[in-house]
This record gives C-alpha cells, sequence and structure tokens, in this order.
C-alpha cells in the first residue's frame, strides 16, 4: 500500500513546530514553474524557540543530527502552512545543509542525514533524496547547530 507523503507523514507520529515568519528581507519560499524554494530554515521547536548549540564544542554529533531533523520538521511545517499538504510536493530534488562546527569537525553529511532521512520516510526513497551538499560553517544565526535550504518539485 503507498501512502501518500501527507498521510506517510501521520503515520510517523511527529508533530510540526510552527512555520517560521521571516526575520529579514526575504521570502521564505517561492515557486518558480513547478519549482517550490525553500529558504534557509533552523531547527525550531514546538514553543518556537530555537535549538542552538555549535558540534563539536557544545553539541555533539549524535544531537546535531537530531536537530537537522528538526530542520528538516521545520521546513516539513512551512510547506504544510503554505499548501495545506505535503502532497503538493512531488520530490526533492536539492538540500544544502549548513552545520555549525568547530573547525576540526568532519563529519557534516552525517549531521545533514538526520534532515535527508525524514525526506526519505516522507516521499520514500525515489522521490524522497535529491542531490545534495553539506558543509561546515564558521557560524550559523543565533548560533543554530543547522541551517537547511532546499528546492522541491511540485505537482
Amino acid at each position: 500500500m503507498n501512502l501518500l507523503p501527507q498521510e506517510k507523514f501521520e503515520t510517523l507520529n511527529l508533530t510540526l513546530p510552527p512555520a517560521p515568519m521571516p526575520l529579514g528581507i526575504y521570502k521564505p519560499f517561492l515557486i518558480d514553474g513547478k519549482y517550490l524554494y525553500l529558504s534557509g530554515h533552523g531547527p525550531v521547536r514546538d514553543d518556537k524557540s530555537l535549538i542552538i548549540g555549535r558540534i563539536g564544542d557544545d553539541m555533539d554529533i549524535e544531537k546535531g543530527k537530531l536537530a537537522a531533523r528538526q530542520v528538516g520538521l521545520t521546513m516539513l511545517s512551512t510547506i504544510v502552512t503554505n499548501f495545506d499538504s505535503l502532497n503538493a510536493v512531488k520530490r526533492v530534488i536539492k538540500v544544502l545543509g549548513m552545520v555549525n562546527c568547530s573547525s576540526d569537525f568532519l563529519r557534516h553529511p552525517y549531521v545533514i542525514n538526520g534532515c535527508s532521512e525524514l525526506f526519505a520516510e516522507i516521499w520514500g526513497q525515489e522521490n524522497g533524496i535529491g542531490v545534495r551538499s553539506a558543509v561546515g560553517m564558521g557560524s550559523l544565526p543565533d548560533n543554530i547547530p543547522v541551517e537547511v535550504e532546499a528546492i522541491f518539485e511540485l505537482y
């Protein structure tokens, strides 16, 4: 039985945090033809607070991976808030994951897997995994551990 993305999400018993509002001069998303571009998102908790910390300094790799999963949930919230359902998205095209980490940290892809694994759970192996980059940063806004931006194909 193939579940639609929204149905699949509901079977996972996860909750979506509130969709973040822009804190600068940018759009949280933009549609160009059949493509949905999501601006960089951070790890928003259900109470609207941010997960903060620098991986390799005050946060370990597993907490970093969980923060990346929370970023994925935040991105899903933006989609649901603006399109009423995850079913509007056909597939993941590209993910850019940025990791706030110490200069000797080398496992950026592992951290960003937290977000990528969530997308694969929702849209499946074929449509939930796109091309990806995972890079380390000297800092991220508000000292968040992870920021992710993505491109999706719409139906």
